[in-house]
């Protein structure tokens, strides 16, 4: 884990709007993202679900299988890692034990979302959401088990979809009021409904906006969402759905011809990938190892 202090805070991060957030699923998507530029992850829960299960995100995956994935992330990268936590695993005490390992494991914030467990992909038909009161005592868990740290909470509403557009926007006051970090209205279903969402959240408050190719919100530049309002940007499967074609093609390959002779020019090179997973530091820190008497 990088040492304390050299990962800037998520609320840093934002005063430089926007900020966007890919979905990772594992140390090396990770390190893929940071190798890119990015200035902050997001450990999507849909492609650990994906990855981990092969299964679609419906609420399969588990507190204990999202704690063990993050810690491996924030050991591989030294960027703020936000953390897909779903409902929090259980009430107000399993949301605080959440947060409370996220925080150890070096995670700098979480989603924390009220839907009822188990859960769907924010972009699925058939969601439903627990009362108000029954989410909120689960957010201030959630603010008070970060203790001293930076931890960044946002707080998510899956109310569209459920209920409607004026009880997510009833429910993203609310949790701006509750003290969240930053707010996140998930699915809404047009331009016109984004700007609703943000003129109703208070200005100092960050909004989200969960960027799905082929989902339910309309895919904007981040520029243009900045422009609107929208200070955390998150692309959660953008590069789960580029591995499907390219991984694919590969084994439909290599089953039909017996090689990968064909795609020569289209994979990386096994001297590439050793380089990228820095095997040459390792070979230096084993030898020095070795080299003292």
């Amino acid at each position: 884990m990088p040492p304390p202090g050299r990962i800037p805070p998520v609320a840093t991060l934002l005063d430089a709007a926007p900020l966007v957030l890919p979905g990772v699923w594992d140390a090396l998507s990770a390190k893929l993202a940071v190798e890119a530029g990015f200035r902050a992850l997001f450990v999507s829960g849909y492609c650990l679900s994906a990855t981990r299960l092969g299964a679609p995100d419906v609420g399969l995956i588990g507190q204990a299988e999202v704690l063990d994935a993050a810690a491996r992330i924030c050991t591989a990268v030294d960027v703020p890692v936000i953390v897909d936590a779903d409902t929090g695993y259980g009430g107000p005490l399993n949301v605080e034990r959440t947060v409370q390992e996220l925080v150890r494991a070096g995670a700098a914030g979480c989603f924390l979302e009220d839907q009822v467990w188990p859960k769907r992909c924010g972009h699925m038909e058939g969601k439903q959401v627990v009362p108000l009161e029954e989410y909120l005592p689960k957010l201030r868990a959630a603010l008070g088990a970060r203790g001293t740290s930076a931890f960044h909470v946002t707080a998510r509403t899956d109310a569209r979809a459920a209920v409607g557009l004026d009880e997510a926007i009833a429910r993203a006051r609310a949790f701006a009021e509750a003290g969240a970090d930053a707010v996140f209205v998930e699915a809404p279903q047009s331009i016109d409904e984004m700007t609703r969402v943000r003129a109703a959240v208070p200005p100092g408050v960050p909004c989200v906006a969960n960027m799905v190719e082929g989902g339910k919100t309309p895919l904007r530049p981040a520029a243009e969402l900045a422009a609107s309002g929208y200070r955390m940007i998150v692309a959660p499967v953008a590069g789960l759905l580029a591995m499907l074609p390219a991984v694919r093609r590969v084994f439909a390959t290599l089953a039909a011809d017996g090689s990968t002779a064909g795609l020569a020019g289209t994979m990386a090179g096994f001297a590439e990938l050793n380089a990228f997973l820095g095997l040459d530091a390792h070979r230096r820190r084993e030898r020095g190892w070795s080299s003292r008497g």
